[in-house]
C-alpha cells in the first residue's frame, strides 16, 4: 500500500502524537509499505529528509508560541496538494486535526482518496497551558469538542488509542470509532540494568531508590503533585526524584524544586536522546504520572515494558494502563497526600514492587507495535474497499 501519514506534531518533537506516527511510520515501511509523512518544518522553510525508511516532507512552519521546540505549519494546502498529487497514495492517516491535517482532508475529500483519522488530543491539554483564558475555559472546550466532532465525521475511520478516549470523547460519529492502542516496540524496551555511565552521565545516585517521570514538563501534566508528594515522603526515605524531558513549565518546576529544599534529591534531565531514554526508563524503581488528561500515555506504557509498577491518577485513560492493585496504585487527581502514600507504599516494600513489576511487563506485551501495525493494516484495507 501506498500510505501518506499527515502529522503536525512530529520527531523530533517530543510528545505523544509525535512518537506514534513516527513508529507507525517506521513500521509499515519496515512490513514493505510505500510511506510517505508530511510534517512542518524544523527549519522554517520547506524540504525532503529521509527519516530511516521512509521520506518526510517538511512543510513552511513558524514556531508555536504556547509549546516550547513545537513549530507549526499555518498555510500548507498548497504543499500538501502537490505532495498529494505527486505520492498518490491509495489511503491517509491523519494524526492531528491542525492545519497539515486540515489541508489533507479537505484535498483528500475532495479527489476521493481513503482517509483514517486518530484522536490523541483532549481540549484540557491545550487549556491547562494557556492560563489566561482559564476563565473561558469551558465554552473553549465545548467549541474545540464540537470542532473534534466536525472534523473526524470527514474521515472514513476514527480511531483513538483506548476505549476511554473513546468513552471521553463522548461524540457520536457517522463512521466507526475504534480503540487501537499506539503500541510501543517491545524489542526497544525491555527490563535490564542501566549501565554505570549512565548514572554519571545525568548525575543520578546509584544508592538511592528512585522515582522517575518521564515525558514533557507542560502544565497539563501536573507535576507540582508529583513534586509535592515527593517533598512529603522524602522526609524520612533515601530517595531521589528523577524527571526526563523538557517543556514550558520547566521554570516553574525547577523554582518549586528549590522552594521545596528538593534540589540536591531531585534530578532534571533535559532532553535526552533516544538511546539514552531508553536506558533511563530502567533506573526508577517506580514510575509516576501525575497528568489527569491522558488519552493512553506512551511514557507510562515504556516504563511497564522496563518493568516497572507504576503511580498514576484515576483520570483519562491511565486506568487501563495502570489497574489499581494490580501493576500499580491510582491516586485522585491533584493529590498530594494520596500520592505520596501510594509512592510511600512501594518503595517501602520491595516484594509488592517486584509482583505490580511483573504485571506491568505482561499488560505492556498487549500493546506490542506488531499488533498495532497488524490493526491499522487491517483499517486501512477496509476503507479502501
Amino acid at each position: 500500500m501506498k500510505i501518506l501519514i499527515a502529522s503536525d506534531l512530529h520527531w523530533p518533537t517530543i510528545n505523544g502524537v509525535a512518537t506514534f506516527s513516527r513508529t507507525l511510520a517506521q513500521g509499515l515501511a519496515a512490513r514493505g509499505h510505500e510511506v510517505l509523512v508530511i510534517a512542518p518544518s524544523q527549519t522554517g522553510r520547506k524540504y525532503k529528509e529521509v527519516d530511516g525508511n521512509h521520506p518526510v516532507y517538511r512543510t513552511r512552519s513558524v514556531p508555536f508560541p504556547f509549546y516550547q521546540n513545537f513549530r507549526i505549519s499555518v498555510s500548507p494546502q498548497r504543499e500538501v496538494k502537490k505532495i498529494i498529487d505527486e505520492f498518490e497514495p491509495d489511503v491517509i492517516h491523519i494524526q492531528m486535526l491542525m492545519w497539515i491535517g486540515q489541508a489533507a482532508m479537505k484535498y483528500g475529500n475532495r479527489v476521493g482518496i481513503p482517509i483514517v483519522s486518530t484522536n490523541h488530543a483532549m481540549p484540557e491539554n491545550l487549556m491547562d497551558n494557556l492560563r489566561l483564558l482559564a476563565p473561558v475555559a469551558r465554552p473553549i472546550n465545548y467549541m474545540l469538542k464540537e470542532y473534534g466532532r466536525r472534523f473526524h465525521s470527514k474521515s472514513d475511520c476514527v480511531t483513538m488509542p483506548t476505549q476511554s478516549a473513546i468513552d471521553m470523547f463522548n461524540v457520536e460519529l457517522p463512521k466507526p470509532m475504534l480503540a487501537i492502542s499506539n503500541g510501543i516496540d517491545l524489542s526497544r524496551f525491555q527490563p535490564g540494568k542501566a549501565p554505570k555511565k549512565l548514572y554519571k552521565k545525568y548525575k543520578i545516585p546509584e544508592n538511592r531508590k528512585i522515582i522517575t517521570y518521564v515525558g514533557r514538563l507542560d502544565a497539563e501534566k501536573h507535576l507540582w503533585v508529583l513534586v509535592k508528594a515527593f517533598a512529603k515522603i522524602r522526609r524520612n526515605r533515601d530517595v531521589q526524584l528523577v524527571i526526563v524531558g523538557d517543556g514550558t513549565d520547566r521554570e516553574n518546576l525547577h523554582e518549586l524544586v528549590r522552594s521545596l529544599k528538593l534540589t540536591k534529591r531531585t534530578t532534571f534531565t533535559g532532553r535526552v536522546p533516544d538511546e539514552d531514554l531508553t536506558l533511563l526508563q530502567r533506573i526508577g524503581d517506580v514510575f509516576a504520572m501525575p497528568s489527569p488528561a491522558e488519552l493512553q500515555s506512551i511514557a507510562l506504557l515504556e516504563a511497564m515494558a522496563s518493568g516497572k509498577p507504576a503511580v498514576a491518577v484515576n483520570a483519562g485513560a491511565l486506568k487501563e494502563l495502570c489497574q489499581d492493585g494490580i501493576n500499580g496504585e491510582l491516586c485522585e487527581p491533584d493529590n498530594v497526600d494520596q500520592m505520596a502514600i501510594a509512592l510511600a507504599k512501594i518503595l517501602d516494600d520491595d516484594k509488592l514492587a517486584k509482583r505490580y513489576g511483573e504485571k506491568s511487563l505482561e499488560i505492556a506485551k498487549t500493546h506490542d507495535i506488531e499488533y498495532t501495525l497488524n490493526r491499522f493494516e487491517e483499517v486501512y484495507k477496509e476503507v479502501m474497499e
